[in-house]
């Protein structure tokens, strides 16, 4: 899959997404938002100015969503995306309305429908995590100037092939045939326990 895929999984098969701004303290607040469309830019939805969702996106533009899709835990595929929203007003509007014209019904007329905005998510990068998969399944991407997030957990040249790390491991995730030992990225749960059960703190973590 390629990034379009993955903005194009958000829009049409998750939809809802709860999303997070952040407010005026410095502290998280979460929405549940539909992505209406999308492009290899980015993604669109739509909010009414008067909401305080509307304030805290302009006022702080860093977002970040999640949406799950699947019947149960183990069936489901969950996307996650950080970023930055920008308004691009009420020019796309018609798009996202054809699009979606359930919207007709929440804003039946053009006068209810002038309260309403469009913003992009127009650069961030992302997280593919399939849970249904055997072993799961785990993906990275990047849109617009988006810089793509770095592994959670790798293995320097301190390694002494002790194969702890393997015997921990809930996936099975670790290439032991070299030296030093490979985390297989796209399978890893990034639980920690090689990390923790490293002689010779030859497993590095990165990030927050």
């Amino acid at each position: 899959m390629n990034t379009t895929d993955y903005l194009k999984y958000i829009v049409e098969t998750i939809h809802t997404t709860v999303v997070a701004t952040v407010d005026d303290n410095g502290l998280p607040v979460t929405t549940a938002i539909d992505m209406m469309d999308y492009d290899k830019n980015g993604l669109y939805f739509l909010t009414a100015k008067g909401k305080s969702f509307y304030d805290r996106l302009t006022c702080h533009s860093a977002i970040a969503l999640t949406g799950i899709h699947g019947t149960d835990t183990m069936s489901c595929i969950a996307v996650s995306i950080r970023g930055k929203a920008r308004e691009l007003g009420s020019a796309p509007l018609s798009r996202l309305f054809e699009k979606n014209p359930y919207m007709n019904e929440i804003y039946p007329t053009a006068e209810s429908q002038t309260a309403l905005t469009v913003f992009q998510i127009y650069e961030g990068n992302g997280e593919w995590f399939d849970l249904s998969k055997k072993p799961i399944e785990r993906a990275t991407f990047t849109f617009g100037d988006g810089i793509e997030t770095p592994e959670r957990y790798f293995v320097i040249d301190k390694c002494i092939g002790c194969k702890f790390c393997y015997s921990k491991c809930p996936q099975k995730c670790i290439d032991i045939s070299v030296k030093p030992v490979v985390i297989l990225q796209e399978n890893c749960l990034h639980c920690g326990n090689c990390y923790e059960v490293c002689p010779a703190r030859a497993v590095v973590k990165r990030g927050i």
